[in-house]
């Protein structure tokens, strides 16, 4: 089964809480990894920011949102305890409980609604019926995504307009800001000096100069793949420089036979289409600029600790 969404998750988690004994997160999650059979291999998957797992994630919010509704305690740092509320509201037998259910207390109303602007926004209405199982977290992580994702494509767009003069020194700089070739005056002047030979240009792969990678770099203006025989005219050429490391880079895609084409000599290639090469400008920055920077922050419970800070009892 598909792991739960936040939302699905808190009737599960007050209902685990109903003993009155005090909990760990930890206890609560691996509690709800059993009640949910979530695998091994689902409680390990990571959200798209690769920081955190998606279902301790969702439970985190979940207990987030059971706290601000006022029906579980935090009596000591990072554990939790069921309230007379919570109590009250399991004894209804409720079927579920999720963001509109909790929408009738105060307390949640209160942290349901953000001023900005003289505008009221509530996190709820961001959860549409196509999104339930997306906290607000989530949602932001993948809206992010889709922006990056539009940016990338755009960046190929204009990619595949570049002369090919424009396109290899592009590919140069964007290397040189990856690490490779100490600077650009250094590794521009390599470009276009190997011949008409299947080879576009020459980088350092370190700052010392201690070995070569040479480039080929194809600028293509429709979307037609490469395939095996470029990748291997490519490996021909870097055999006859003397040359074992290459880095093939195309606005287009490459075939299956393309990808798994491994030389039988010791020469050694990197593929690199445009889908990749337009996520490589965003993350070092090249044709790119910065519009807005969000930072998400969560309690540091070290500083918190007994030796920083007394914790008072509830």
């Amino acid at each position: 089964m598909p792991i739960p969404d936040f939302q699905s998750i808190m009737l599960p988690l007050l209902t685990i809480l109903a003993d009155g004994k005090v909990y760990k997160y930890r206890e609560i999650i691996e509690a709800l990894v059993r009640e949910f059979q979530v695998t091994e291999a689902e409680k390990k998957e990571m959200l798209p920011s690769g920081q955190q797992e998606i279902f301790a994630n969702r439970v985190g919010w979940a207990k987030t949102y059971l706290k601000k509704a006022g029906l579980i305690d935090s009596p000591q740092r990072a554990t939790f305890v069921i309230s007379e509320k919570g109590k009250e509201i399991l004894s209804q037998n409720p079927a579920r409980i999720d963001a509109k259910f909790l929408r009738q207390f105060p307390e949640f109303q209160e942290f349901n609604q953000v001023n900005k602007q003289n505008e009221t926004i509530t996190l709820e209405s961001n959860l549409s019926t196509s999104d339930q199982e997306q906290n607000p977290e989530e949602l932001l992580e993948n809206s992010y995504q889709e922006i990056r994702q539009a940016l990338a494509t755009d960046l190929l767009s204009i990619l595949r307009k570049l002369s090919p003069d424009a396109f290899e020194k592009l590919v140069v700089e964007l290397l040189v800001k990856m690490g490779y070739g100490g600077s650009i005056r250094d590794a521009g002047k390599a470009v276009g000096k190997s011949g008409d030979q299947g080879i576009d240009g020459i980088i350092k792969e370190d700052r010392l100069g201690l070995d070569i990678i040479y480039i080929q770099a194809k600028r293509w203006a429709d979307n037609n793949a490469v395939g095996r025989p470029e990748i291997q005219k490519f490996v021909g050429a870097l055999a006859g420089q003397g040359a074992k490391k290459g880095i093939f880079i195309t606005t287009s895609y490459f075939t299956q036979e393309a990808l798994e084409y491994a030389p039988r000599n010791e020469i050694k290639i990197v593929l690199i289409d445009g889908e990749e090469l337009g996520q490589l400008m965003i993350d070092y920055n090249l044709g790119v600029s910065t519009q807005k920077i969000y930072e998400i922050k969560r309690i540091d419970h070290d500083y918190f600790g007994d030796e920083n800070v007394g914790w008072v009892e509830a």
